[in-house]
């Protein structure tokens, strides 16, 4: 399956574009992408929940497919809290008021953020891995041994040579993260390469680049987002009710549950989904993630 029309909206500094289902009245459910993946991993998510009465909306994140900047002068900035107002501009853009978030990797630390900034925007969350909020104080401890090669991308993209790679190969270092992060997922070259299309966006090599710099704190954020990093730095515990998610096969980096479940003083439930299930959890098990998105709904 795929998207049948991509919409477009501006919102504060991007064009966003954005898949739409449902009714238009329906409770609003936004879903968020990660890195490297787009909105294709709630393909099949995404009809699951249209079909009970949901308006789904699935936006593209700063440099992935047909969001772009509106103008040349913006910084390429991939820093966390930037993608959370990117949400706040594209709901406020769209008149939403209290939606729903569910998202993975890039896309559940930025629910998280939305969440804990604005708990009077947010309904319900889904967050696959858990609580994601992170600082450069924090990025700067190192981590044992074993974590810190489960890093090695971003290491890697701290060099000059990484950037260079990354913009060459862009197309086979997802694919290898692909494959590192889900191991027990078979995705065909067909499915690959439909979501690989998003990463030609023009800005996806520095939006991506000043992501994993910025977290090791060898790139400056912006000013602007000094007040809402200082309030980040204080890891903020989540108040909206909260489904955490974890698949029993992810091979990326995540912390274990125990870990953060004092992070949510809201209504919680953990979720672990077994049958070799990895990072890309909605794309690997869309009904699980569909449940849990229900279910929250309903706390």
């Amino acid at each position: 399956m795929s998207f049948s029309q991509i919409k477009q909206i501006r919102a504060g500094e991007l064009d966003i574009g954005y898949a739409e289902a449902g009714p238009a009245d329906g409770e609003p459910v936004l879903l968020l992408h990660g890195w490297p993946y787009d909105i294709h991993s709630f393909v099949d998510v995404t009809p699951a929940l249209a079909s009970v009465g949901y308006r789904v909306l699935v936006p593209y994140l700063r440099g992935y497919g047909t969001t772009r900047f509106l103008s040349s002068d913006t910084v390429r900035n991939g820093q966390p809290s930037a993608l959370a107002v990117d949400l706040k501009d594209f709901l406020d853009a769209l008149k939403i008021e209290k939606p729903i978030l569910a998202g993975f990797d890039w896309g559940a630390r930025t629910a998280n953020i939305f969440a804990a900034l604005w708990p009077e925007r947010t309904k319900a969350m889904v967050s696959v891995s858990g609580y994601l909020i992170g600082n450069q104080e924090a990025g700067k401890m190192p981590l044992p041994p074993q974590a810190e090669f489960e890093w090695w991308y971003q290491f890697y993209f701290a060099t000059e040579r990484g950037r260079i790679g990354y913009e060459k190969y862009r197309h086979d270092f997802a694919k290898l993260i692909w494959k590192l992060a889900s191991p027990k997922w078979n995705f065909d070259d067909a499915t690959f390469d439909r979501s690989a299309a998003a990463f030609e966006n023009p800005d996806h090599v520095a939006v991506s680049i000043h992501n994993y710099r910025w977290r090791l704190a060898l790139a400056d954020g912006e000013p602007k987002y000094n007040e809402i990093e200082r309030r980040l730095a204080q890891a903020p515990v989540i108040t909206v009710p909260t489904i955490t998610l974890e698949g029993d096969a992810n091979g990326a980096p995540h912390p274990d549950p125990s870990a953060y479940a004092k992070m949510f003083s809201g209504k919680y439930e953990h979720r672990l989904i077994t049958g070799g299930i990895g990072h890309n959890l909605p794309q690997e098990a869309p009904q699980a993630f569909a449940e849990a998105v229900v279910a929250v709904d309903g706390f």
